[in-house]
């Protein structure tokens, strides 16, 4: 810790990390300290020269003499002042800042003045906007978009009152702040402090929105323009902040980047791992570094504001101007049919493609036919689905070589066609295999390493109309994918509070060689089923197109074609008649099988 004077006030700053690193200065809200970056500072301290400081009234810092003193200008001279002592220690190179909450709202106004915006490199701000560009929105903004957020600032005139705020931190808000807002399992968003020193500091730090609020956004905020590359992260459970206001910051950053996590307010202490990789990417690519996948993908086209869509599929993150650009999609059984279909129509928007199959010639034919028509990234790789040790080496094999994938669509499935009591448990046994449990393994690989990752992605399951529509012809076939959706019902609840989507795709019949790859039990009733399926002339390129609709609407159930709207529908409306359809269905095959 070292000292650093700034007018009347002391600043207590704490550095870690090897000043011939990059600096990053970490700045801390209300009613924080330095210590809420603990974790974070920890993960960072290895790669970068890491320097934090308790604001002017908070933590070992001492308070000014006058309360209007907690202004900003004279934040931003505390601001500079720890910036030059720091730059003198590490060589006069540009800072790195990042700020969360009240941190950040400093950030953004320092950095709209040139003498702040000389000395840093970089911005990285999460938790608040900038006064002067929440003032531009109140003015500009939707109306709907700016109710929303003057709800969620009901706070803020509150602590303009006199006497009751003091009053609700000396009883009501320590244990708020304590137990409330806690980010996780034993984690309070203050840590290492006593009741008294946050009594302290909470009063202290009213005078930050008394001082500052209203004036500014009365006066509209004045320039709004910041000088330096700006990385938002847009936690979507804050409860303070609404996604149309962070979405108009982009128009005034010259370089804009808005990521996502789906975390609360203090996502720095609930997800520090998240937070450190994602301000890692953006400091090394402003130092040089080409830019991370996820960090490529996230940049806002300049003069543009960003996606401000609340529930949008994947995670609502920007893309590239191609509705996938930059996307990893990893897709098992691209070898034909629904496989292949969708993987070139998702290399066609942009994405990478994985393309998985047991047969790998089939599997290389369809990503060399994505690089040479579409002029795509494609990868062929063979895989048995059903094997978990081949699965598990493919999904840290995927990770290794091409990063977390963004999409994962589990299509590998085979079918054994004929009456229940010709299967054998070897059927029923290869049926299960390959297109249940083929899907377990590759949703709970993925969906680990997409929750791990910490910025959403989304999970497609292929179903088929047999999962809600009972067949004499199809039993284990009509088992594995009503399982398949059930599964996949669970796993949207479950995975939403990670932001990953699940979609599970029912199509109808389709004219791919799924007939022909069959194994048929009892009577051979290949030709008959190969004759349908070309009769019905229902492309896997429409099926495909169903799957991308559902990856970007975030769709739950997508059934295909009429035929399994009807069956969707149908079981809702009257069970019995959809029964005994199944059941006119075998009269009929048995009578024209001449049993």
């Amino acid at each position: 810790m070292r000292w650093v004077e700034s007018g009347d006030v002391r600043l207590a700053v704490f550095a870690e990390g090897d000043p011939a690193h990059p600096t990053v200065l970490l700045l801390h809200g209300y009613p924080d300290t330095h210590r809420v970056w603990d974790e974070l500072a920890a993960l960072l301290r290895d790669r970068f020269h890491v320097v934090r400081y308790d604001v002017r009234g908070a933590g070992r810092s001492s308070a000014p003499r006058d309360r209007r003193d907690y202004g900003f200008d004279h934040l931003v001279s505390d601001l500079v002042a720890v910036l030059d002592a720091v730059r003198g220690t590490a060589g006069e190179r540009r800072v790195h800042l990042v700020g969360h909450d009240w941190g950040s709202l400093q950030g953004w106004e320092a950095l709209a003045r040139p003498e702040v915006a000389a000395r840093v490199a970089s911005f990285t701000s999460f938790g608040g906007p900038g006064l002067r560009q929440a003032a531009r929105f109140v003015r500009d903004g939707r109306r709907a978009d700016v109710l929303k957020q003057l709800i969620r600032s009901w706070y803020i005139a509150a602590f303009q009152a006199p006497v009751l705020p003091e009053l609700a931190w000396r009883t009501v808000l320590p244990t708020a702040v304590e137990r409330t807002l806690r980010v996780g399992e034993g984690v309070a968003p203050r840590p290492g402090h006593p009741a008294e020193t946050l009594v302290r500091d909470g009063r202290n730090g009213l005078w930050l929105y008394r001082v500052n609020m209203l004036g500014t956004l009365r006066r509209s905020g004045g320039d709004p323009y910041v000088r330096v590359p700006v990385q938002l992260i847009e936690t979507t459970g804050d409860v303070f902040v609404a996604p149309g206001l962070l979405a108009s910051l982009a128009r005034w950053a010259p370089g804009f980047w808005h990521r996502r996590i789906t975390a609360g307010h203090w996502v720095q202490r609930s997800h520090p791992e998240v937070v450190a990789r994602m301000v890692g990417e953006f400091v090394t690519h402003v130092e040089g570094a080409p830019p991370a996948r996820t960090l490529r993908r996230s940049r806002v086209s300049p003069g543009r504001e960003s996606d401000d869509r609340e529930g949008s599929g994947m995670n609502g993150q920007q893309g590239t101007g191609r509705a996938f650009g930059d996307r990893l999609v990893v897709i098992t059984g691209a070898g034909s049919g629904i496989g292949r279909a969708t993987a070139r129509a998702f290399a066609a928007h942009g994405a990478e493609v994985v393309c998985a199959d047991l047969d790998l010639d089939a599997a290389t034919r369809v990503a060399d036919d994505i690089a040479k028509d579409l002029g795509g990234t494609a990868h062929a790789v063979q895989v048995d689905v059903a094997d978990a040790t081949q699965m598990e080496d493919f999904s840290r094999n995927i990770k290794a070589q091409y990063g977390v994938p963004d999409i994962v669509v589990n299509n590998a499935g085979i079918a054994v066609a004929g009456p229940f009591l010709d299967h054998t448990p070897d059927d029923w046994r290869r049926t299960i295999d390959v297109n249940l449990w083929g899907v377990i393994h590759g949703c709970r690989l993925f969906a680990a390493q997409m929750v791990e990752r910490g910025e959403g992605g989304h999970i497609v399951n292929i179903a088929s109309l047999a999962a809600f529509a009972p067949s004499t012809v199809l039993p284990a076939y009509s088992v594995s994918k009503a399982a398949v959706k059930s599964l996949s019902d669970c796993l949207r609840a479950e995975l939403a509070g990670h932001g990953i989507g699940v979609s599970v795709i029912c199509p109808g019949f389709v004219s791919t060689s799924i007939a022909s790859n069959a194994t048929y039990v009892g009577r051979d009733l290949r030709q008959d089923a190969e004759r349908g399926l070309a009769r019905r002339g229902y492309p896997p390129e429409r099926v495909a197109a169903h799957i991308l609709r559902a990856v970007h609407r975030n769709q739950a159930v997508v059934p295909v074609n009429a035929e399994a709207r009807i069956g969707y529908a149908l079981p809702r409306i009257s069970p019995a008649a959809m029964r005994g359809l199944a059941r006119l269905s075998g009269v009929t095959r048995n009578r024209r099988i001449g049993r």
